[in-house]
């Protein structure tokens, strides 16, 4: 299984998707359907029945069921695009046998995986870790996760002896810039419950994710050439500053951890004239989660009395957590527990410090745990996945389709 999977791996991040928060497209990009394209060839030759992709490229398929009994009928979901934040890996680079060491990504930036920054690193001694050039991410969120349950679902047609109800699966694109189901036909794709594997380190379970949304705030200022600028000048950028000092300082990602939520300004741009801030908003309380965009639009309401309506802010909510469409089935994640500890893994329930596909889908009516595909260090060139948790990760798939036919 380690080499089918490490194969059929590095097939898929071979294909650069890439997704673009700035297109108008959908997917965002042409990869994504090539993409698309190469995975309905691949499902359609291991053996899956109703294969397809739709106009919007979301790729489903289905194993029927082999036995008599009425069970109900579960989904495995990932998505295929990588995020924008740098370009995906053409190939990985293969550790065998790691010895629990720093890694050398690329020596000419001196870019490397060290125990020091990664000290879980140290777990996976004498395992098989597939990490970037030190240039690229890797791409294991979230084609390990496509990877798995393609493996999955080869290995129950493999093997008939196992009975098993009908299970569905679904591949997404544009997760990465908040639009994974905005046109995914939940009905359609006919589950009682699902599952996203999109986590990451071998053990997590989570099906509590923050709340989210964007925050973009524009400054108008006035340039004046700065020889004749006196009581004249609004320097748009100044503004600009002043409003993101005003954010609470520890309320930013690098002070936070469990339920604690956060801004995070993921952009800036501006002049003398203009100026742009492009914010997220985080948090798992629906409460706090209110109150800060509150927060800005005090800082925004003060900007504007002090200089006068220079400052725009808009928000805009991304996705809501989980938690309470989970909750009224929690069946689903005491299953996915079971299943991984009888695969020797032992579970790590804990709050998503982020979302996935699956945090949409449970507001869509399909109640959708996340479980863990084993990478760490996503969005980055010091993204790795090691082999082995990848397997795990497949048995665990298997292991739940095989608890509910029990």
């Amino acid at each position: 299984m380690k080499q089918t999977l490490l194969k059929r791996f590095s097939s898929y991040i071979a294909i650069a998707t890439t997704s673009d928060e700035n297109s108008e497209t959908y997917p965002s990009t042409p990869g994504q359907l090539a993409f698309g394209d190469f995975l309905v060839d691949e499902l359609k030759r291991i053996g899956l029945q109703e294969v397809k992709k739709d106009e919007f490229g979301y790729v489903t398929a289905t194993l029927p069921a082999n036995c008599d009994k009425a069970l109900p009928t579960v989904g495995f979901i990932s998505h295929f695009d990588t995020a924008p934040d740098m370009p995906g890996a053409k190939e990985p680079r293969i550790i065998e046998n790691y010895d629990g060491k720093d890694i050398m990504l690329d020596a000419e930036s001196n870019t490397a995986l060290t125990l020091a920054d990664f000290p879980e690193l140290a777990d996976y001694a004498g395992q098989t870790l597939l990490v970037t050039d030190g240039k690229t991410l890797l791409g294991a969120d979230d084609k390990a996760g496509i990877a798995e349950i393609v493996t999955a679902m080869e290995y129950l047609i493999a093997h008939p002896e196992i009975q098993h109800g009908k299970v569905r699966v679904g591949f997404t694109p544009d997760e990465e810039i908040g639009k994974g189901v905005l046109h995914f036909d939940t009905p359609g794709f006919g589950c009682d419950f699902a599952y996203t594997m999109d986590g990451g380190a071998i053990g997590e379970l989570e099906y509590e994710n923050f709340n989210a949304a964007s925050a973009c705030i524009k400054v108008q200022g006035r340039n004046i050439h700065p020889g004749y600028a006196k009581n004249k000048m609004v320097n748009a950028q100044l503004i600009a500053m002043e409003f993101n000092a005003m954010l609470p300082e520890f309320e930013r990602p690098q002070y936070t951890q469990d339920y604690e939520g956060f801004f995070l300004l993921v952009h800036m741009e501006g002049t003398v004239e203009n100026a742009t801030l492009n914010y997220i908003i985080r948090d798992h309380d629906r409460v706090k989660f209110e109150e800060k965009k509150a927060v800005m639009q005090r800082i925004v309401a003060y900007l504007n009395a002090k200089y006068g309506d220079r400052v725009t802010c808009e928000i805009k909510d991304q996705y809501y957590n989980m938690r309470e469409k989970v909750e009224p089935v929690f069946h689903i994640v005491t299953l996915a527990e079971e299943a991984m500890r009888e695969v020797g893994v032992e579970p790590r329930v804990q709050p998503i410090r982020g979302g996935t596909d699956g945090a949409n889908l449970s507001f869509k009516g399909l109640p959708c745990p996340n479980i863990f595909a084993g990478g760490h260090n996503f969005h980055g060139k010091y993204e790795y996945v090691p082999l082995e948790s990848m397997v795990k990760a497949t048995e665990v798939i298997n292991a739940i389709v095989k608890a509910i036919a029990r």
